[in-house]
């Protein structure tokens, strides 16, 4: 495999399926814990396989408080081919909503750290901000704009950004939904098979399960227009689209 394969394939979210809800109770100094459970067929980032194809268990903890201060830790296997089999992330950051805004879209600003215990030389740290705007469209839909920087991308001391957009729609009362995202990668190598940049995107469907609160599952064709020539078979089912289908428990 190249080497912007085995590092590419260490990025670690849709930062948005990564990101838990808030639990209803908050304690006595306005903290708030809440969490995640995941299972999914292909651990995907931006696009990329992080697991060759194969499914993944991911989960982790978030820690809010009443001003909009939070802290969390999200994890999950991994193997791109070295010795590291666990991601393992902490990050931190702040999100309001923007009332002076007709719309009051929620600002969230923050930093993540990508670490991989057993082999610390693909750790790097992004910094992200993200605005969100409700009922676009229609009622109770949102779409999600970000962008991401760093400049120690994949840990190899390079710049690099990342642009995103999700849309996620409701399907009435029914339960289902709609998702769809489109994002962007630049950076100041040819890290992507001779290239410097490339698409990833994100179309799907969703369901919520009445019956258990905060079972969501969602079936999903995800990929990237990354050139695959001179790929092995492997590498290019890493990047090509594929479905992945993935089950995630809210608490």
């Amino acid at each position: 495999m190249k080497k912007w394969a085995v590092k590419a394939v260490s990025l670690g979210v849709l930062a948005s399926a990564s990101m838990m809800s808030m639990a209803e109770d908050t304690s006595p100094l306005g903290l708030t814990l809440s969490g995640n459970a995941a299972l999914t067929s292909d651990y995907r980032y931006r696009g990329i396989s992080q697991t060759f194809n194969d499914p993944a268990l991911q989960g982790g903890f978030l820690l809010t408080h009443e001003s909009g201060v939070y802290a969390g830790v999200w994890g999950s296997n991994v193997d791109f081919g070295g010795t590291a089999h666990l991601e393992l992330d902490p990050y931190m950051g702040f999100a309001t909503t923007l009332d002076s805004f007709a719309s009051k879209p929620l600002l969230d600003v923050g930093l993540w750290y990508y670490a991989y215990p057993s082999e610390s030389d693909l750790n790097w740290l992004e910094a992200y901000a993200k605005l969100t705007f409700s009922d676009v469209l229609v009622d109770k839909a949102s779409l999600m704009t970000a962008i991401n920087y760093s400049n120690d991308f994949l840990g190899l001391d390079t710049d690099a950004w990342y642009l995103n957009a999700t849309y996620s729609v409701p399907f009435g009362a029914s339960g289902f939904g709609g998702v769809a995202a489109v994002g962007y990668t630049l950076a100041d190598e040819d890290y992507f098979n001779g290239e410097d940049s490339y698409l990833d995107w994100k179309a799907g469907v969703t369901y919520s399960f009445a019956s258990v609160k905060g079972l969501t599952a969602e079936l999903a064709a995800v990929g990237t227009d990354i050139d695959t020539d001179g790929m092995s078979h492997t590498a290019k089912r890493g990047v090509d689209t594929g479905a992945v289908f993935t089950l995630t428990k809210t608490f």
